[in-house]
């Protein structure tokens, strides 16, 4: 092998590790930043849970006219409450590129 090939192999492997290294660098951001969003949005949902269950608690203290509003909002909550923890669940499995 001449020493230019084994110079020309030198930079290649050095130009592979500055890619990779770069792309590594790149991801393990991304992964730290996936978990910030994640807890924003367990955060986020934490509040909407402790409404949720109040106004659970409500619909079967509220009068007939009333509880149907009640019901209806208490839907709509638990529905957002399902896709926000759905959101999480796939947040925290792209990051450990596992299935939750």
């Amino acid at each position: 092998m001449t020493a230019d090939r084994v110079r020309s192999i030198k930079v290649e492997i050095s130009e592979a590790l500055d890619k990779l290294k770069y792309e590594r660098d790149e991801l393990e951001l991304q992964m730290h930043l996936a978990k910030a969003e994640a807890r924003d949005e367990w955060e986020r949902l934490e509040k909407k849970w402790n409404h949720f269950q109040s106004k659970a608690a409500s619909v079967s203290d509220a009068a007939s006219e009333a509880s149907k509003d009640v019901a209806t909002a208490t839907h709509v909550l638990a529905d957002e409450l399902k896709h926000g923890y759905q959101r999480i669940r796939e947040a925290i499995a792209h990051e450990s590129g596992t299935l939750i």
